[in-house]
């Protein structure tokens, strides 16, 4: 294969596979930043592969991407370089945070906005160690097989069976019957086609994944214009996420109060919580999250 040849091969993965990739590093890593360099790094190290020496290219890269990920974890932990503790925050209604008050239930438990979105998984798997996190999030979320797990972390199938096990037991300790689906195949299905549409600028992907009634609306905040303000059917819902949240932004998955949502990020900085509801495998509405107080402090959150 000439060496144009397999560039163009390269930059189609990319179109093809980076995001569902940032999505995955995301849900490891909790930050956008860090996600998006690591995805470079294994697009990187896939460009330096061998033409030939890979059969399955999406396979190889989030087994890549994976590892660098888990890599990245355990020098965090090993520095301990971790975000800010959580349980010293508490959400005050105003906008406000106050440091070192208790509370009755652990703030990372549940992080509660203004119309009770909660907001805690990311939070929740900071308290995974980072062979449970990996697995946790490979397996459960991801619903990649035990036997492709094992290979990226390095461990026997059994072993990783248990460290999904306990990861699941250590979250559903911590939300204490929070209502959290982050494992619904329907919703991980839509949302992952959904951010594949947007980031290809696909109008017709968009529409696929759509109700054709489906209707869309943002949240400024108390005192902001609401603006588009409420807006109906699918073509319309359709082109305008790709106005705000399409090729220039960045997508990833995060469920609130067990609803399909997505985070989006533009220039690294957390732009608006695209909350979903669903009816029969279509999204039926788009709440788009645009409080600057709320995503303030759901920025602080994913540290």
């Amino acid at each position: 294969m000439t060496e144009e040849r397999r560039d163009e091969q390269v930059i189609q993965a990319w179109n093809d596979h980076r995001p569902y990739l940032v999505d995955l590093a995301f849900r490891m890593l909790g930050d956008i930043g860090a996600a998006e360099d690591v995805v470079q790094d294994a697009f990187s190290r896939l460009l330096r592969a061998r033409s030939g020496e890979i059969e399955d290219e999406r396979g190889w890269l989030i087994v890549v991407t994976s590892r660098l990920c888990l890599d990245q974890i355990r020098s965090a932990r090993a520095r301990r370089e971790r975000p800010h503790d959580v349980g010293e925050i508490e959400f005050v209604p105003g906008g406000q945070t106050t440091v070192g008050q208790q509370a009755p239930i652990d703030p990372a438990d549940r992080v509660t906005l203004d119309d009770n979105v909660r907001l805690a998984l990311l939070v929740v798997l900071q308290r995974l160690s980072p062979a449970e996190r990996v697995v946790y999030v490979l397996h459960d979320i991801f619903q990649v097989p035990f036997e492709s797990v094992a290979q990226t972390v390095g461990r026997a199938v059994p072993a990783c069976r248990q460290l999904a096990r306990r990861a699941r037991l250590k979250i559903s300790d911590t939300q204490r019957g929070a209502a959290f689906d982050v494992g619904a195949d329907e919703h991980r299905q839509v949302t992952e086609k959904f951010i594949a549409a947007a980031a290809g600028g696909d109008l017709d992907g968009l529409l696929e994944v759509l109700a054709p009634d489906a209707w869309g609306d943002f949240d400024a905040g108390p005192g902001r214009p609401q603006v588009p303000g409420v807006i109906r059917g699918a073509l319309r819902v359709a082109r305008n996420v790709l106005r705000y949240w399409g090729p220039e932004t960045t997508l990833v998955t995060n469920p609130v109060a067990g609803q399909p949502a997505l985070l989006g990020f533009r220039d690294r900085r957390l732009a608006g919580i695209l909350v979903f509801s669903m009816r029969g495998g279509k999204v039926q509405s788009v709440h788009v999250i645009g409080d600057p107080r709320q995503l303030s402090f759901v920025s602080s959150q994913l540290g």
